[in-house]
């Protein structure tokens, strides 16, 4: 979604690039909210299966396979 309204903001040329700030505030706040609720609380849920988990998968780009 942030990096749609981004492309948008390019896109569409927006004035004083209204829709590029309103997609750099989106994307701070939704990573603020994963990293200060969502992680912890699913920390707490899970346990030791959810930081094995955060072991092996990235939070927000894919590692690129080695063959």
């Amino acid at each position: 979604m942030e990096l749609a309204l981004a492309g948008e903001a390019i896109l569409f040329a927006a004035p004083t690039a209204t829709l590029l700030w309103y997609a750099l505030g989106l994307i701070v706040a939704v990573n603020l909210f994963v990293r200060l609720y969502e992680e912890p609380a699913l920390r707490r849920k899970f346990g030791p299966a959810y930081e094995e988990y955060c072991a092996t998968v990235p939070r927000w780009l894919p590692r690129r396979r080695v063959r």
